[in-house]
């Protein structure tokens, strides 16, 4: 039975997991960002959904909607506040922006870490989830919720793939992260394609967040461990790499979850982390990265 138990539910916390992967991928790929506020941008979210729903009463659809929304705008503020002025400097030199831009969304993720820590609290938040009850599935009772959960981010993951791959702005995002100099000399202005993928970026984080809120729940202690699962899956996928970091994202999240179930929760991202350190040794470019 716990099998089964584990089976399903590292099936829905490997979905978000590759969800978010996505969007933070999407970003290295493109503009050469690790956005170390992904956490907080997520955690954010969530707060902003449960707050919205169980606070203010707005019911639960138009809580994560807001959520969403909430998530959108932080990353546009990361991007205006963390990262364009580093890039634009001047006075940093080139081969040095790179952990400056590192440092800098690390700090803004900590700043949103403790603005929720300080309107919230540090408590736990449930996001009320859209489908309540539960069903049995292979002879499991598991809530209908968590099924909801894994179906929407394949959903979304999907809707953004034929974005990208059948559209011209899509095609446009693409090329960019092959070679930016290129694009512009289609006449395309790269700042333009930035803000749309930092925008397609801050939604895939916001839809994750509440998720995961309906799911887990979230308190602002959520913000480091979510960022380092991140990061694990991007490294251990491959930086840049959308198809290494779905792979990634379920081993991942299975070790997460036999580590949960089998040990202990508050030890269920230390396996990852060990990954991690063995794929930067043997393979430094991970499972299918180009750099």
């Amino acid at each position: 039975m716990q099998f089964w138990q584990i089976l399903i539910d590292g099936f829905a916390i490997s979905a978000l997991y590759a969800l978010g992967a996505t969007g933070f991928t999407l970003i290295f790929g493109v503009s050469g960002v690790l956005n170390l506020s992904h956490g907080a941008l997520m955690v954010a979210a969530a707060v902003a959904a449960w707050a919205a729903a169980s606070e203010f009463g707005t019911g639960s659809y138009l809580g994560a909607l807001i959520g969403v929304l909430t998530s959108l705008v932080l990353a546009f503020a990361t991007y205006f506040i963390a990262v364009r002025p580093i890039q634009n400097s001047k006075r940093i030199a080139e081969r040095e922006k790179e952990i400056f831009i590192l440092t800098s969304t690390l700090l803004w993720g900590i700043i949103i870490q403790e603005v929720v820590a300080y309107l919230f609290t540090n408590n736990a938040k449930t996001v009320l989830p859209i489908i309540e009850g539960v069903v049995v599935f292979l002879g499991v009772r598991t809530p209908s919720n968590e099924f909801f959960t894994a179906i929407v981010c394949w959903l979304v993951i999907a809707v953004l793939w034929l974005l990208v791959n059948r559209t011209k702005a899509g095609k446009a995002v693409l090329a960019a992260s092959m070679n930016p100099r290129g694009v512009t000399l289609l006449g395309f202005e790269l700042s333009h394609i930035y803000l749309a993928v930092w925008g397609v970026y801050g939604i895939l984080a916001g839809i994750a967040g509440v998720l995961l809120g309906m799911f887990l729940g979230v308190s602002s202690y959520s913000v480091g461990p979510l960022t380092a699962s991140a990061f694990s899956i991007v490294v251990l996928g491959g930086l840049g790499s959308v198809s290494g970091s779905l792979i990634a994202a379920y081993v991942v999240g299975y070790l997460e979850t036999l580590t949960a179930y089998l040990v202990s929760p508050a030890y269920r991202s230390i396996p990852a982390l060990l990954l991690l350190v063995l794929v930067m040794y043997l393979r430094p470019q991970g499972l299918f990265g180009r750099r």
